[in-house]
């Protein structure tokens, strides 16, 4: 794609997110009023919200993120506020060694959209989203990266296709990283995509949606996070994408480089490949206890 076409992609996207948010601004107003002449006059009583009274929940993992954390909570505020959807936001502190933790449990004691949880020992990105999916209350969870490198108002994106798959990928339209950083990804997906065939060109954008009982399912090992929609087809369930914004990290610093990105990915992939080849799913043939015939067993 050249670096026109990117551009006129981005912003679609960006006219796409705008058009969502504007009729999710509207509706909210329009049953904000509603409620407001229906209760005139009459005393209600408040009601403290909890996880489970959400539509969706986005997993924050958060590694020694104490510089991205202040502008983290104010965007994801501000979504809040005129997203299509009843969201909230359930950060994982994966073995923070800074502030992120202390800022997490300031942040969260006045508000009702904001949950966490603290893991005891630091389990990589993988192990902090598995932790952060079974924590979920809600029938969706979503993923987002603390950096902000996406936005998270290309949920409502997201949210349109929920009907179309078990799970919804971003794809990165238009990249906003180094040279390298863009080669190397590029080089990893061909590879990775020649060898899962799961039809992704960009499956480690950290932006996604996914039903809460497939993410609970998934086999998460440690680096799994970078196979999601290639589990996802191996449990055959439902793959979507669409294209959604990425911008440049405005602080703090990426915990992956060349070396690991690349010695982990491969180790990865060969585990992938190895599990793919051992995965049983048995199907249900004729039977006396009333299961359909053609259940799957994952």
């Amino acid at each position: 794609m050249t670096a026109k076409e990117n551009e006129k992609v981005t912003q679609e996207v960006a006219a796409a997110v705008e058009t969502s948010v504007v009729a999710a601004t509207a509706a909210t107003a329009a049953n904000a009023a509603t409620a407001v002449e229906a209760g005139a006059g009459a005393v209600t009583e408040t009601k403290v919200k909890t996880a489970s009274d959400f539509e969706l929940t986005v997993v924050v993992p958060v590694f020694n993120e104490e510089e991205s954390l202040p502008k983290l909570f104010t965007e994801l505020s501000r979504y809040a506020q005129k997203s299509s959807m009843k969201v909230c936001f359930l950060l994982v502190n994966d073995g923070s060694s800074d502030r992120s933790l202390q800022l997490i449990e300031q942040q969260v004691q006045n508000s009702e959209i904001f949950f966490y949880v603290s893991l005891q020992q630091r389990c990589g990105l993988t192990g902090a989203l598995k932790a952060g999916f079974h924590c979920v209350q809600t029938p969706w969870a979503g993923y987002i990266d603390a950096d902000l490198q996406t936005f998270p108002e290309d949920f409502e994106l997201l949210w349109k296709m929920r009907d179309q798959g078990d799970l919804i990928c971003g794809i990165r339209a238009k990249r906003h990283d180094s040279i390298s950083k863009k080669i190397q990804s590029r080089l990893a997906n061909k590879i990775r995509n020649a060898i899962t065939h799961d039809g992704f060109s960009d499956t480690n954008c950290p932006l996604k949606i996914i039903k809460i009982e497939l993410a609970c399912q998934l086999p998460l090992f440690s680096g799994m996070h970078r196979f999601l929609p290639a589990l996802t087809l191996l449990l055959g369930k439902k793959v979507a994408s669409t294209p959604v914004r990425h911008q440049e990290r405005k602080s703090g610093t990426s915990k992956f480089n060349f070396f690991n990105r690349a010695f982990s990915g491969a180790f990865d992939l060969l585990v992938f490949v190895w599990m793919r080849r051992r995965y049983v799913a048995p199907c249900i043939g004729h039977n006396n206890l009333e299961i359909k015939e053609g259940k799957r067993i994952d």
